[in-house]
């Protein structure tokens, strides 16, 4: 594959974070404000698609936009401030979530993409950004662990909601065009 197609993809799945911000958030406000988006998708999917180092070059692309002052995070926020806030580990865990969400896609090469996906997508997804989102809501937020992540368990349906999107969407574009899996490739 070449070195312009793998720009366009990872510019692709970039994008694709930033489009996903313009759905409307949703604020918890016992969780600090951390914001319920539908941006977690597009970063499932840039390490299930892209696979794990493009993938997650994709999100540290979109998040250095935001961080030199870009509104494309969902609400129209963006500047070095949302690293300091309660969501910053969360979005510091973007980029590693989806390394591993690559990394597994590419080592369940032998398995359904469908289930590989969704496998994936939830562990990369969902298990690896929380890793870093309840220690930072811990110390951004003053919270303890039990609150912080008796907390975060109110986005755990949408996420799996997320979880099987990727899913689905990984498993039609491997049938309608199989050289955008790259991960698979």
């Amino acid at each position: 594959m070449t070195n312009d197609r793998m720009l366009v993809y990872v510019s692709f799945y970039a994008a694709l974070i930033a489009a996903l911000g313009l759905f409307p958030l949703f604020n918890i406000p016992f969780l600090g404000g951390v914001p319920i988006t539908a941006q977690t998708l597009g970063v499932m999917l840039a390490g299930v698609m892209l696979g794990p180092v493009r993938g997650a070059v994709a999100v540290v692309l979109f998040l250095f936009l935001v961080a030199i002052g870009a509104p494309l995070l969902a609400g129209g926020r963006g500047g070095l401030g949302i690293f300091a806030g309660p969501s910053a580990g969360f979005l510091i865990g973007w980029p590693v979530g989806a390394f591993i969400a690559g990394g597994l896609m590419r080592q369940m090469k032998e398995r359904s993409v469908i289930v590989s996906a969704g496998v994936s997508a939830a562990i990369g997804g969902i298990g690896v950004v929380y890793l870093f989102g309840i220690p930072g809501l811990m110390l951004l937020a003053d919270l303890s662990f039990g609150q912080a992540a008796f907390g975060s368990l109110v986005y755990i349906p949408g996420d799996l909601i997320k979880v099987a999107l990727t899913a689905v969407i990984a498993q039609s574009v491997a049938r309608g065009l199989p050289s955008a899996l790259v991960s698979r490739v």
